[in-house]
C-alpha cells in the first residue's frame, strides 16, 4: 500500500477541494434542516400555518408532496417511495458530477444543489412531504411557489451552472475554406 505522502499533488487538491465542497453542500443542508426545526417546533407555524414577516413575505405552513409547481406529486406511498428513489439518483448524479467537476465555481453550484436536494430527501422520508414555509409576494400577487432554504440553493445553482454555460461558450473553430 502506498503511503500517503506519494499521493499526487493533483489528487490530494481534488480531495482537499471536495471537502471543502462537501461542507458547503452539508452547511445547506444543516441551514435547511435547522430552519424546518425552528418553525415547526419554535415557531409552531403548523398550528399558526402563517406569520406575516413583512408586506413582502410570509411564513406560510405548506405540505409539499410533489418536486415542484405541482409536478409529479406524490399521492400515494408508492409514489412517495418512488420520488424518494428519482430524488436519490439524481442526488447521487450530482454527487458524481461534483466529484469529478474540475471548476471550481460549477462546484460550488453543485454543492449548493445537493446540500438543497438532501435537504428536501430527508423530510419526504421523514415526513411523507417536503416542507415548505417561505412565500414571496406582493400584495395579493404570488409569483413564486412557497419554497424553503433547500428549494433556493436548488435554484441558485441551477441557475449559476446555466448562467455560467451561457457566459463561457468556447470558442468556435474558424471554418476552412473550400
Amino acid at each position: 500500500m502506498a503511503d500517503a505522502s506519494e499521493v499526487h499533488p493533483a489528487v490530494k487538491e481534488r480531495i482537499r477541494r471536495n471537502r471543502v465542497l462537501g461542507l458547503s453542500a452539508a452547511a445547506v443542508f444543516v441551514l435547511d434542516q435547522a430552519v424546518k426545526w425552528v418553525l415547526t417546533y419554535i415557531l409552531q407555524l403548523p398550528q399558526r400555518l402563517s406569520i406575516e414577516v413583512a408586506p413582502f413575505f410570509d411564513l406560510r405552513w405548506v405540505k409539499n408532496p410533489g418536486v415542484s409547481m405541482g409536478f409529479l406529486t406524490a399521492d400515494s406511498e408508492l409514489g412517495r417511495w418512488l420520488l424518494v428513489l428519482l430524488t436519490a439518483a439524481i442526488s447521487i448524479f450530482v454527487f458524481v458530477w461534483l466529484w469529478r467537476e474540475k471548476r471550481r465555481d460549477d462546484a460550488l453550484a453543485l454543492s449548493l444543489v445537493l446540500g438543497g436536494a438532501l435537504g428536501n430527501i430527508v423530510d419526504r422520508i421523514r415526513l411523507g412531504y417536503v416542507v415548505d414555509y417561505a412565500d414571496l409576494h406582493f400584495g395579493d400577487i404570488h409569483p413564486f411557489l412557497v419554497f424553503n432554504v433547500g428549494d433556493a440553493a436548488i435554484t441558485i445553482g441551477v441557475l449559476l451552472l446555466l448562467l455560467r454555460a451561457l457566459l463561457t461558450r468556447a470558442p468556435k473553430a474558424p471554418r476552412e475554406e473550400v
